[in-house]
């Protein structure tokens, strides 16, 4: 187990344990008791925010529709400037369960690409609805696509397995990373892995994935793996794990999750979770890990009776303000060095600053056998929030200011992106860099990705996870740059973008082929297009590229979409 050196303190968090008279919604896929956790208790109250999975999880489906009496500006014609066609990676004959219900609500995507291998993930709210256990998985609420063909066409697989859905299902958050190791091809797709009752211990998992090449090549997935669970128990609930993602380090063998622990009596932290992929053969590692099967420590302990510490805390929990921390992201350098950004006060549930944390952590703290040591260096960035931000057409109503996070090994840098207000009420897509190591900042003040300059064009929710094979960022996002009165949407990029610049890019690519009215667009889910957008470079081979992936509404309920854009 790894720690941060500093001790934790339990003291009572009012937001999580307030009382509250509500009539809840018990979803199908779980009974009363769920509903009645102090988590879920302070969404309905407001008094904190969490992720899409997580509301899933506590209210089951949410049935919201367009929103009438909206004037609306004509859209503006324009072609895409992203070379693909874009390509919705769920499949409509998915949706429907052996009942013959079918969901309305595919959303908060991710992406992962290796050569002409490419997986998908969503939340499907099909699970809602089926059984468990049913054909494909459609208990899940978790969605999988597989393209073998560079992302020109998706196989919609439902869901990764789960033998154990009567105890725990997949609740959606996914996040996906590619490996290769002695010649395979690996899928590491993580979700939240709450209990179906509420009365055990909760989680994150991550099931392994593996290529079978063929005509047509298949994807194989095994069994949900605990990757990280709840660590404190206390008078029925156990604390809850939410809003996951994930980061490999190639060079060691090694799988990193970033997520928010929601304490019963210590609020809310960034925390890291571990697993061990095997040796550069593809044989056993150091905790007798596989590419096929991780080991991931501390996960197996997993017990409601005595709930395992953490891995790593990355951010402790605020105990004097009680300032929500979440929407965590990971990178890490080559050598293996972990960064993790977060956001700090999601919701404006305290009145201290909104700030985007950086943590920088060195490979030496993540070596086995666990050591005492922690993040080496930390920094904040001053934010002025979406979090109190009205959006048209977005369900869930205001956003959110999550950072997203690269590091350029050729460049020595690490970078965050995040959407602000401070230039633009409905905020500008901010990049800012900062020296590895140090996390000294690159930039004065930070830069402006997109070019438009619209005051009152929405720009939301930016994506960049890896740079190109010259250290380039490709950050992707919502954009209404076309019809800023409307609730139409499409998808932008800034491409090549030098993490050491100081001045916007002189272009801006759309990557929609079409606009998404999210003003007249149903959904069982909230938010209704999602936490987040995820884009993926891959550089292996000759078929390096680009992959965007988005929740889409243009068939006027939502629909994860990919494209794709060669990289130099």
């Amino acid at each position: 187990m790894h720690t941060n050196g500093r001790p934790k303190v339990l003291v009572h968090v009012a937001f999580l344990l307030a009382t509250i008279t509500l009539l809840l919604v018990t979803p199908p896929n779980a009974t009363a008791g769920t509903n009645k956790h102090p988590l879920c208790q302070a969404l309905a109250a407001g008094t904190a925010f969490a992720s899409s999975g997580a509301q899933m999880w506590c209210f089951g489906p949410q049935p919201n529709g367009p929103i009438p009496h909206i004037r609306r500006s004509f859209p503006k014609t324009a072609g895409t400037g992203f070379l693909s066609n874009n390509v919705n990676a769920a499949s409509f004959s998915e949706d429907v369960t052996n009942n013959g219900e079918r969901g309305s609500g595919e959303s908060e995507t991710s992406i992962a690409a290796s050569g002409k291998y490419v997986v998908e993930g969503w939340n499907d709210s099909t699970g809602f609805f089926a059984p468990c256990p049913s054909p494909g998985n459609k208990e899940e609420l978790s969605g999988l696509g597989f393209s073998s063909n560079i992302g020109k066409t998706f196989s919609d697989l439902g869901a990764p397995p789960n033998a154990n859905c009567a105890i725990r299902r997949l609740d959606g958050d996914p996040s996906i990373d590619a490996y290769v190791v002695a010649g395979n091809t690996y899928f590491y797709y993580a979700s939240l892995y709450p209990s179906v009752t509420g009365s055990d211990y909760n989680a994150i998992a991550i099931n392994a994935c593996q290529v079978q090449p063929g005509s047509p090549a298949t994807l194989s997935c095994g069994q949900p793996i605990v990757a990280a669970a709840s660590t404190e128990c206390q008078n029925g609930f156990c604390s809850f794990l939410d809003k996951e993602f994930v980061t490999i380090d190639a060079g060691h063998g090694r799988l990193y999750i970033s997520y928010t622990e929601f304490g019963i009596t210590f609020g809310s932290q960034i925390e890291l979770a571990s697993c061990d992929l095997g040796n550069a053969f593809g044989g056993p590692g150091p905790l007798g890990g596989t590419p096929a099967v991780p080991v991931c420590e501390n996960g197996s302990a997993a017990s409601s009776v005595t709930p395992p510490p953490p891995y790593l805390i990355v951010e402790p929990a605020d105990l004097i303000n009680f300032c929500e921390l979440e929407g965590a992201y990971p990178a890490t350098t080559t050598g293996g060095d972990l960064y993790v950004a977060n956001e700090f006060n999601w919701g404006d549930g305290c009145a201290q600053a909104h700030l985007e944390q950086v943590a920088y952590t060195p490979q030496a703290c993540l070596t086995l056998p666990a050591s005492s040591c922690g993040p080496a260096a930390m920094t904040e960035i001053p934010v002025i929030s979406t979090d109190l931000t009205i959006i048209p057409g977005y369900n869930r109503g205001v956003g959110n200011d999550f950072p997203r996070i690269a590091v350029s090994d050729m460049k020595g840098t690490v970078s965050i992106v995040w959407n602000d207000t401070r230039s633009n009420p409905m905020a500008d897509i901010l990049l800012q860099s900062l020296q590895l190591v140090s996390l000294a900042p690159v930039q004065v003040a930070p830069v402006k990705l997109n070019n438009d300059t619209g005051i009152g064009t929405l720009h939301f929710l930016p994506a960049v996870r890896n740079t190109d094979a010259n250290g380039l960022l490709n950050v992707s996002w919502y954009d209404r740059r076309r019809n800023p009165t409307s609730g139409d949407t499409d998808v932008y990029a800034a491409l090549m973008v030098d993490p050491t610049t100081t001045s916007t890019p002189k272009s801006n690519v759309r990557v929609t082929s079409v606009q998404s009215d999210w003003l007249s667009v149903g959904s069982i889910i909230i938010p209704n297009f999602g936490d987040y957008t995820d884009n993926f470079i891959d550089i292996s081979g000759s078929l390096q590229g680009m992959f965007v992936a988005w929740s889409d509404g243009r068939y006027n309920i939502p629909q994860p979409f990919a494209a794709h854009q060669g990289v130099k």
